[in-house]
């Protein structure tokens, strides 16, 4: 997060857009505390993955992309392991 010179304010909110824009893309329902927990934790995981193949995102809106990116990343996950109820 400090690399992106992203603080923890702004984390939060620029979490809370990613995983709102993300649950729009993946047509998904989560509340807004689990979106901010999805933008934020997915900007971490895609952070990692991307700065791996050598792409390094900068700022907020490279925090932002990051966040989406992990956000969808993540609803993907949990809907592969956990299927939809009938």
């Amino acid at each position: 997060m400090n690399d992106a010179g992203v603080g923890w304010i702004a984390a939060i909110i620029i979490g809370g857009i990613a995983g709102w824009l993300a649950e729009q893309f993946m047509k998904s329902s989560m509340g807004m505390i689990m979106n901010i927990v999805l933008g934020i934790v997915g900007a971490a995981i895609a952070s990692a993955i991307l700065s791996y193949f050598g792409v390094h995102l900068g700022g907020w809106i490279g925090y932002l992309v990051s966040g989406f990116i992990g956000a969808v990343l993540l609803i993907w996950v949990v809907r592969m392991i956990r299927p939809a109820s009938a």
